[in-house]
């Protein structure tokens, strides 16, 4: 008989996070968020993880970590890259080495971890190569967790968006009600991801038997302007109200994939769902916003 599930959430009240509680509502679930945890205190994360370990293995069942936590400023972790070093990077170490043969974690990456000057979806064994603070101590999480060689899968995703907290759709529905014209940099091309698609994937992947890196990202692939138009629409506003410009208008800290397209062919040959396309997701999105009105 397969022992039951019984799963520990991190970054729990993030999009992501909140969205894997929504989808295993009334399974054996352990949420904690920034409050509960602090990723950036190896002692604790330690002492936390393993106590929920030690109790689950008691109980008879199997531990899962689905690990959604994160440094997710960009620019912030330019000037601030110890810290997002030990969230992204070292935690998710912690986290495979307290598992480490009494469980299975599922670690959350980033299509930052590349240049993103390709010219076509980027490959799971596509060489690193990122240009940020969050893609290094991104990729020095994947680094980390393939080092305890276990049971575990890194999961590499991007564009993430979610119908609660702070997000590009959201603040483009903001911007729709409070301005005429919206600009929006129409040069950098990736794949919108609803986050309850990806919680989904990641509950999935998770009761798979698939280790190593996988790319889990809704298909198909547009610019942030192109989203923005196609937010837009879907509200019922004219989408040419959303005006293309060059990144180079909007310098930030950090420098953005000209384009981070991930290729989930990996993701399908290991027997996971695909996701689905980014329009229709967006769409089911408003539509949980009450914003869809097309």
């Amino acid at each position: 008989m397969t022992a039951p599930t019984a799963w520990l959430v991190t970054g729990a009240t993030g999009q992501l996070g909140t969205d894997l509680q929504a989808l295993l509502a009334g399974a054996d679930v352990t949420a904690l968020g920034r409050r509960d945890l602090d990723l950036t205190d190896e002692a604790q994360v330690r002492g936390v993880v393993g106590a929920w370990r030690d109790d689950v293995l008691a109980r008879g069942a199997r531990p899962v970590v689905l690990n959604a936590a994160a440094y997710t400023a960009v620019d912030a972790a330019e000037d601030d890259e110890t810290v997002a070093g030990l969230v992204n990077g070292s935690a998710p170490g912690w986290l495979a080495e307290e598992l480490a043969g009494r469980g299975r974690l599922v670690h959350v990456s980033t299509d930052y971890v590349f240049a993103g000057d390709a010219d076509r979806p980027y490959r799971t064994d596509d060489e690193p190569a990122p240009r940020t603070a969050y893609g290094r101590t991104k990729l020095a999480g994947e680094r980390a967790v393939a080092a305890v060689d276990d049971d575990a899968v890194v999961v590499r995703t991007a564009w993430v968006y979610a119908a609660h907290g702070r997000n590009f759709v959201r603040t483009m529905l903001r911007l729709e009600g409070e301005r005429a014209q919206v600009s929006v940099v129409a040069d950098q091309t990736g794949s919108p991801t609803w986050a309850a698609d990806l919680a989904r994937g990641l509950v999935e992947v998770a009761l798979s038997p698939a280790r190593g890196v996988l790319h889990a990202t809704d298909g198909g692939a547009t610019t942030w302007h192109g989203l923005a138009q196609a937010v837009f629409a879907g509200a019922g506003a004219d989408p040419a109200r959303v005006l293309p410009v060059p990144t180079t208008e909007y310098p930030t800290p950090a420098h953005r994939p000209a384009y981070s397209v991930l290729d989930g062919t990996g993701w399908a040959a290991a027997g996971l769902t695909p996701l689905p396309a980014w329009e229709p997701s967006l769409r089911a999105c408003l539509a949980a916003l009450g914003a869809l009105r097309t």
